[in-house]
């Protein structure tokens, strides 16, 4: 009996199925903005992170359905400008947007841009990293969506899109080192209302110009995928939509994102999905078709030339095993495992994996505004997904708290809630607190304590503490994860201080288990 990709997806479902399919989502979390491309017979792809530091994320998959992170393109937030640094903490929503990503000369080429400090880029020659110290390219405001093409010839080029314009989107040359603009020949090659999302093509000698736009259709407002191509770079350019969006209730609007061909010479269309839930814009993979020298993402259903969302099908390729999605960390290694980001550029000198070996240890920072756990410091935080069950556990080791002092487990977006310990008077007392609503539990005796939320599908999370790793009990209200800032909801954990800078906590464990549903 065929599946019913759609119900399955509803279900909780997604990714590789183990008997040769996936359902969408591939990567039921928040990897938005994503672009792809393959490098032999491996793929690689990016993925925005805004405020969060590492920044651009770089994801690796031998067959387009199971990804698992490798690194950073940008470790230092600060190489982009102050607001991002721990004392400020001013870049929320903001920051690293949507790039693309090419293998050029060589090397892999990152281009993007931030909405407040210009355009940026990094080269590597593993794209694990390292990567180069980030090159401004132009300092400019009010810019977004750019991508890198070189033709044939060697020129290369940037599309971006001028969004303080009313969306005007521009064709610039690159110089010889891709390192400068050379704005002389800039043109506006499209403008409509909202697009952007642009990556440039050349395929069998046609160049294909994709982007997407806010169109109405009976009334309502969705966001249409659509491509231009054209025998010259410059145009004149043909227009035709490729897919149907439908707005978020429906098919969660899949336009973001990166055309993508297989060994075997098939074409896919790498997307996230934004629908503003908890999980943020996760990571899908729709089947690309090709008729009369268009593509076509997802399933042509009624026959009108222009594609559907498509919920699941049949693998790329197979030979590959499904990715155990596990994001735990015990803190053995040298340096933090790539799934782990910073909420801004943190201090340096108040977290570290050496200190205690097999251990993190957080010391407590003094927060920006003591009372705004928007300006606390050093929250070290990873997604959280949409899946049936999912439970995140920390273990910490209490004995180096000062009086001050607050530590625990958090969830953030939009809002905050935390279960954790502050130590008042020399005495350690349980906390929890929903963006300031605050509830007080039992006195802490001894040094060590595990905290864990568990939340599912609907992503309402509840609590639990233990003095023993072995019996939980729970603690504090349920808690609604959140989007906001466009990301979708963070768990993490953190460690401040509102009277000094004393007192640190060290993390032994941070367990994350993620389970969908049995596959059918």
């Amino acid at each position: 009996m065929e599946k019913d990709y759609h119900v399955l997806s509803k279900k909780g479902a997604w990714g590789d199925q183990g008997d040769g399919t996936y359902v969408n989502p591939i990567l039921p979390g928040d990897y938005s903005d994503p672009d792809a491309i393959r490098v032999g017979d491996h793929y690689y792809a990016i993925s925005s992170t805004l405020h969060c530091s590492p920044g651009m994320a770089v994801l690796h998959s031998k067959d387009l359905v199971n990804w698992s992170m490798i690194g950073h393109v940008v470790q230092d937030l600060t190489s982009i400008g102050p607001e991002y640094n721990y004392d400020r903490m001013n870049r929320y929503g903001r920051g690293v947007w949507a790039g693309a990503i090419r293998f050029h000369n060589d090397k892999y080429w990152v281009y993007f841009f931030t909405p407040d400090e210009g355009l940026f880029m990094s080269t590597a020659t593993d794209p694990a990293g390292p990567w180069e110290p980030l090159h401004r390219v132009w300092e400019v405001a009010g810019w977004d969506d750019c991508c890198p093409f070189w033709d044939d010839d060697g020129q290369g080029y940037l599309v971006a899109t001028h969004f303080a314009d009313n969306y005007n989107i521009h064709l610039i040359k690159l110089s010889e080192d891709g390192k400068e603009l050379l704005h002389d020949s800039a043109r506006i090659i499209h403008q409509y209302k909202g697009s952007e999302a642009n990556k440039l093509y050349k395929i069998n000698g046609t160049y294909y110009f994709f982007h997407s736009e806010v169109r109405a259709r009976e009334g309502v407002e969705a966001r249409d995928v659509m491509m231009l191509r054209s025998e010259h770079i410059y145009g004149p350019y043909e227009e035709k939509e490729i897919i149907h969006t439908h707005g978020k209730e429906i098919d969660r609007e899949p336009n973001q994102g990166g055309l993508v061909q297989t060994v075997s010479g098939d074409w896919y269309f790498i997307s996230h999905q934004g629908s503003g839930a908890h999980e943020g814009r996760p990571l899908h993979l729709l089947p690309v078709t090709w008729v009369d020298g268009w593509p076509i993402i997802g399933e042509d259903t009624d026959g009108d030339g222009v594609g559907e969302m498509v919920w699941g099908g049949r693998k790329p390729m197979n030979g590959h095993p499904a990715t155990v999605l596990s994001t735990s960390d015990d803190f053995d290694r040298d340096d933090l495992k790539p799934y782990w980001e910073w909420n801004h550029q943190p201090r340096a000198d108040k977290w570290s994996l050496t200190e205690r070996p097999g251990y993190l240890r957080l010391h407590a920072c003094q927060p920006i505004d003591k009372d705004n756990f928007f300006a606390v410091c050093n929250v070290l935080s990873q997604r959280t997904f949409r899946t049936v069950h999912n439970e995140a556990t920390a273990k910490l080791e209490m004995g180096g708290m000062a009086d001050g002092q607050e530590a625990g487990l958090c969830h953030f977006a939009k809002t905050y809630c935390t279960i954790g310990v502050q130590q008042l008077n020399g005495i350690r007392i349980l906390k929890f607190n929903n963006s300031g609503t605050v509830i007080w539990g039992p006195k802490l005796t001894g040094t060590d304590l595990w905290l864990r939320s568990i939340w599912n599908m609907d992503g309402i999370s509840r609590f639990e503490y233990s003095v023993d790793g072995m019996q939980f009990e729970s603690f504090g209200d349920a808690y609604q994860l959140s989007w906001g800032h466009y990301r979708g909801n963070r768990v993490g954990v953190y460690s401040f201080n509102t009277e000094s800078e004393q007192g640190y906590i060290d993390v032994d464990q941070f367990g994350y288990e993620v389970r969908g549903v049995d596959k059918e």
